[in-house]
């Protein structure tokens, strides 16, 4: 992978120096998990962060043989940061939810140029106050319409990690169970509520392929915002 695409892919990497970005593909590691596959098992020692080259997978936390997932990434993210930086273990699983391409950087390394770049550094901590603005963006939806939550995560999910098309803003195709533990509703509302979106002709679900075209994403951006 050349630097250019490297820094385009992840925008965790778009202002580092070009030294830097060849540091880090010299040093990074390829691998490769098909789904339902364990990338990372919770209480792991944080040794590496992840790029996701390809693929989607979800975060999840486990407790006992229960299972709930808090986050769906896709393309261009990463993951393994706050244990590494912490130097504890890790408190979540992460889980392949299609093939998924990942590249992995050592937690030593991964350190090492956070202290010789400050761009990188002052981009990764940026990413982070994002992703907290995020958890509280959920923490003042909770009261919201299930719909309005389900719409808030499409949404979010499409502008992230959606890959333009003539059908729409493509997505995977994420098991209902997941995005209605991810939107924090039941099943059953998340079913009802696809399927009404499908109806509308917001969306469309493609279980061959394995993509939800978010067809109308403007109208799902209005439904959003009716909180």
């Amino acid at each position: 992978m050349q630097t250019e695409v490297f820094s385009e892919l992840f925008p965790l990497l778009s202002t580092a120096n070009p030294q830097s970005l060849e540091w880090l593909l010299d040093v990074a590691i390829d691998h490769e998990y098909p789904p339902e596959r364990a990338v990372l098992m919770e209480d792991a020692w944080g040794n590496a962060v992840y790029f996701v080259v390809s693929g989607w997978v979800k975060v999840r936390r486990t407790s006992g043989s229960d299972s709930v997932a808090l986050a769906i990434l896709g393309r261009g993210d990463f993951f393994g940061e706050m244990a590494i930086l912490d130097e504890s273990p890790r408190s979540t699983d992460v889980i392949a939810l299609s093939p998924v391409k990942l590249l992995s950087i050592s937690r030593e390394r991964f350190i090492q140029i956070l202290f010789k770049d400050p761009h990188l550094h002052h981009r990764m901590l940026q990413l982070m106050v994002r992703r907290l603005r995020q958890v509280n963006l959920r923490l003042q939806m909770r009261s919201a319409p299930p719909a309005v939550k389900l719409a808030q995560t499409l949404t979010g999910l499409g502008e992230s990690y959606g890959q333009k098309s003539e059908k729409g803003s493509e997505i995977f195709n994420i098991p209902f169970k997941d995005l209605a533990e991810v939107t924090e509703i039941s099943v059953d509302e998340t079913t009802k509520i696809m399927e009404k979106l499908h109806e509308k002709g917001w969306i469309k679900i493609d279980s061959m392929n394995n993509i939800i075209y978010l067809v109308n994403f403007q109208q799902l951006v209005n439904l959003a915002a009716k909180v």
